[in-house]
């Protein structure tokens, strides 16, 4: 289970969930979640809005106190020191209008200097084999309000992957994306999954989806409700009794919590 993240001994196995609950205002929105992350698997966490799947991410990524433990444990079963977390949003909001190029934008988030200052041969050398992790490579100077949604996502995903994380988390990655957009976006992720032994956890509303790609399924409602391979947790008394057994929503569907 090693790829190299610049860090000695073995990386990351799992993410053990351990009595993880979140409370606001004195309401209750996650209790009792007690679930594994296991680094070369796709897990996909599933629910119905409101179910506190951002607020479980949101956990995750710090964002947001919480009771229990989130602990990060690599092959020994000792904990792993901070872990590099990659994110794709559902969205990324801006204006289209701006002239903006995707080597703008990923140069700005890795040299970490403003962009009016000009792109270096090197900085552009490190866009360019990041996009071509995610297939992107020929969007270098498009511009970004010129993106078809599976493109900028695809963009998205190549700045989450650098520098490599140890677990990538994508949250409704491929909301309004078109079904070219769709195959290519997680049949990259599938790729990357295998060849970095990546853990990747991914909240999505699309059975079909997660049924192809899925290794495991998280149903939550507030607290974890089934959990097991894609065809056990959808055969489950659970998701019929979650979902009363109605048809899966739409896919594209940009649902949110």
């Amino acid at each position: 289970m090693k790829h190299d993240h610049g860090h000695e001994g073995c990386s990351l196995c799992r993410i053990e969930f351990s009595d993880v609950g979140v409370t606001a205002g004195g309401d209750t929105l996650l209790t009792d979640i007690n679930f594994h992350i296991h680094c070369g698997q796709l897990t996909a966490l599933v629910g119905p809005n409101g179910a506190g799947k951002t607020t479980l991410i949101r956990a995750l990524l710090g964002q947001t106190n919480h009771t229990g433990e989130i602990r990060h444990v690599d092959a020994h079963g000792h904990d792993f020191p901070a872990p590099r977390i990659g994110y794709v949003p559902q969205q990324l909001p801006f204006d289209r209008e701006m002239p903006l190029t995707v080597c703008d934008l990923m140069a700005g988030a890795l040299s970490k200097r403003p962009v009016w200052t000009g792109v270096n041969k090197k900085t552009r050398e490190m866009v360019k084999t990041a996009l071509e992790e995610t297939q992107a490579a020929g969007l270098m100077d498009k511009r970004l309000g010129a993106l078809s949604g599976g493109e900028l996502q695809r963009v998205l995903l190549a700045m989450a992957l650098t520098p490599l994380p140890d677990l990538l988390v994508l949250d409704e990655p491929v909301s309004g994306v078109d079904q070219n957009g769709l195959s290519l976006f997680l049949q990259t992720v599938s790729a990357l999954r295998q060849s970095h032994h990546l853990a990747i956890l991914m909240v999505s509303h699309d059975w079909d989806l997660v049924r192809q790609y899925a290794d495991y399924v998280v149903l939550i409602n507030q607290k974890v409700l089934c959990a097991g391979k894609p065809e056990e947790v959808f055969a489950s008394s659970a998701f019929e009794k979650t979902f009363r057994a109605g048809m899966p929503p739409a896919r594209g569907g940009n649902e949110h919590e």
